[in-house]
């Protein structure tokens, strides 16, 4: 595993992130190498004061259709757009959109209404993408038709058919993407920032606590029936990933990144350890010349219930994006 810390010079970057890239695709399996036609179909419409929210789907392979909401403002031109992933919830991309679910989440919706063109897809396994006779977060018929692919994989390949989607809309201006996301959806936006060179800022919620030495690291692997990682199971419990946060955050460099956590009210058993990842990525975003643009925002929602999380993001769009 690379080591960040050790870096001296921006001149060792490179060859240190084609190390991290190459370890992260072996650990996440196959994506195909071609995207699909996506063929975007408007199923219908919903009119707010400010913007119109569509329903919509699209292909991410040959036979898959993606449904997703689509959220264009009124009488706007080259308007900065936001890739919203949603939490691990049944209801999916309802939840950020404020169809269903808790309107505290309703992240999609608050942008759209800040002025922002805004997408939030389902992903495999939730929403409309729930398998038949299966529970929401099921796995297992993922995994037959796709042995060579991991959950992660996939995720990543649809959201990047969801930027594919967003560069269509005639009001959207492509050198201003963003991506938001909480939990599940945190780690898809971070993965996604990563891995697509589009993603101009990213905002991650309580996305991640660091693999190593985390007493509950089967959750990366084998959470309740999904499976997120298959090749991280093995990894981990032998205490040597190949990857791990901070490398990931590093991939994003020198892109502005968010990363906002709740120490006491953390998924993961090592919450600690976010902010030490945060500062072992640093030391790319230093060698690079934009140390600002890498952030750290602890919250307590027990203590402030009342959070608006949405101001928190939106402030970050607004200045980066």
């Amino acid at each position: 595993m690379v080591d960040l810390t050790k870096l001296n010079s921006l001149g060792e970057w490179p060859k240190a992130r084609s190390a991290i890239e190459t370890a992260v695709r072996c650990t996440i399996g196959h994506m195909p190498r071609e995207r699909n036609e996506l063929q975007v179909k408007t199923l219908d419409e919903d009119f707010f004061a400010g913007y119109v929210r569509k329903r919509i789907n699209f292909f991410v392979d040959e036979w898959t259709r993606v449904s997703a909401w689509l959220f264009e403002p009124d009488h706007r031109d080259e308007a900065p757009a936001v890739l919203c992933c949603h939490r691990r919830v049944d209801q999916g991309k309802d939840e950020p959109a404020g169809a269903a679910g808790d309107p505290r989440h309703a992240l999609a919706q608050r942008l759209a209404e800040q002025g922002y063109v805004v997408i939030a897809p389902d992903c495999i396994c939730a929403g409309e993408r729930i398998t038949p006779g299966h529970a929401a977060y099921n796995s297992e018929v993922f995994y037959k038709d796709h042995p060579k692919m991991s959950a992660l994989g996939k995720m990543l390949h649809d959201h990047m058919h969801a930027l594919d989607v967003l560069c269509e809309v005639r009001a959207v201006d492509p050198e201003r993407l963003g991506v938001v996301g909480e939990g599940l959806g945190g780690v898809n936006a971070l993965m996604l920032a990563a891995f697509d060179d589009r993603v101009q800022c990213c905002v991650a919620v309580d996305a991640f606590t660091r693999f190593e030495g985390d007493e509950r690291a089967q959750r990366w692997y084998d959470d309740d029936g999904f499976v997120i990682c298959p090749k991280l199971c093995e990894s981990i419990e032998a205490g040597e990933p190949a990857f791990d946060w901070e490398h990931i955050l590093a991939m994003i460099a020198p892109s502005p990144a968010l990363v906002a956590y709740a120490p006491n009210a953390c998924a993961g058993s090592n919450p600690e350890s976010v902010p030490v990842a945060v500062e072992r990525a640093r030391r790319v975003y230093e060698l690079l010349g934009k140390p600002e643009a890498l952030a750290l925002e602890a919250y307590d929602p027990i203590a402030d219930p009342l959070l608006d999380m949405a101001e928190i993001v939106n402030d970050w769009f607004e200045r980066w994006l």
